[in-house]
């Protein structure tokens, strides 16, 4: 049984988690600091901390009342910081172990996404000895780490394309997803505290929205919101929502779906992120301004929700 969520309506002592060592560093940094910011702001004391791994001992140090987990990618997203926080009794924003185990690992995020009815992409997971060297499935596909955030190690294979993976170009883990690529829109949703805030639709000069595009000033588009009919815009709100509750999420999450307008007509999820991007070009903090929140308040939302799951 989770704790009942406290309202803050008094200055804290709010540690701000960023950084770390997952191959999202860069990014989480940037997220950290937007939001040491407006804690600041928002008449907080702030500890900003650089994630080691002696986090567990800083933190008993500073003593905080509460954590913001600004951290993204492996270790900060995946359930094992949260594992530490609980031990610390501190509490702290977004999901807890669970939901952030689920979701990081997308092989078992997509099999309990399959049990709720929400559509995914035909795919397998594979030893990387497997696919290195030849397809295991007619091209186009999709090839991804199965425990990384940001697009990191996504790759997309095309008919014509002569590639194929190595041991030297694959640095992300024994495991891989293998699926069929689906074409189509590049569609977001934001859920805050059990509410679809949003969609937005994202669009590329060029290639898919990689790492690179994601981060990079100019790389991409964002459509505010996503110029979808009414119909189709509520069934990715909705399924952001089903998304968000069968991993158990709690606080801010963002679910990415591919949408082929063309062909079926049904919206692909890809993964679901526990830990969102809170960067200048971030999407969730568009989505809530599109629900009528700036990031102050945004920010204020999740540290209003912070808690131990139990």
């Amino acid at each position: 049984m989770f704790n009942v969520s406290r309202k803050v309506t008094q200055a804290m002592h709010v540690a701000v988690l960023k950084g770390g060592w997952s191959a999202e560093r860069e990014v989480s940094l940037s997220s950290g600091a937007a939001v040491a910011k407006a804690c600041v702001a928002l008449g907080h004391k702030v500890t900003e901390i650089d994630v080691t791994p002696d986090i567990a001992a800083e933190l008993a140090k500073v003593k905080p009342d509460v954590v913001f987990n600004a951290l993204h990618g492996r270790f900060g997203e995946d359930g094992c910081v949260q594992g530490i926080l609980e031990v610390l009794k501190i509490p702290y924003t977004h999901s807890g172990v669970l939901a952030s185990a689920l979701a990081m690992d997308k092989p078992m995020a997509k099999q309990i996404f399959a049990t709720v009815g929400i559509p995914c992409a035909v795919g397998g997971t594979y030893h990387k000895d497997q696919v290195i060297g030849h397809d295991v499935m007619p091209r186009p596909y999709v090839v991804k780490p199965a425990n990384e955030g940001s697009s990191v190690g996504v790759k997309l294979v095309f008919e014509n394309d002569n590639f194929f993976f190595s041991k030297e170009n694959w640095p992300y883990g024994e495991t891989v997803m293998v699926e069929k690529y689906v074409a189509g829109r590049e569609i977001t949703v934001a859920v805050l505290d059990d509410k679809p805030l949003g969609v937005i639709e994202i669009t590329t000069k060029s290639g898919f929205y990689d790492y690179d595009n994601k981060y990079t000033e100019g790389g991409s588009t964002h459509i505010c919101p996503a110029p979808l009919p009414k119909d189709k815009y509520d069934e990715v709100m909705n399924l952001a929502l089903v998304a968000h509750r069968a991993l158990g999420c709690r606080g801010l999450s963002r679910s990415d779906f591919r949408y082929d307008e063309k062909g079926d007509g049904k919206f692909y999820i890809l993964e679901t992120n526990t830990q969102p991007g809170m960067t200048p070009l971030s999407l969730s903090p568009e989505i809530a301004g599109l629900a009528g929140m700036d990031f102050n308040a945004l920010v204020k939302r999740l540290l209003d929700g912070a808690r131990l799951d139990g």
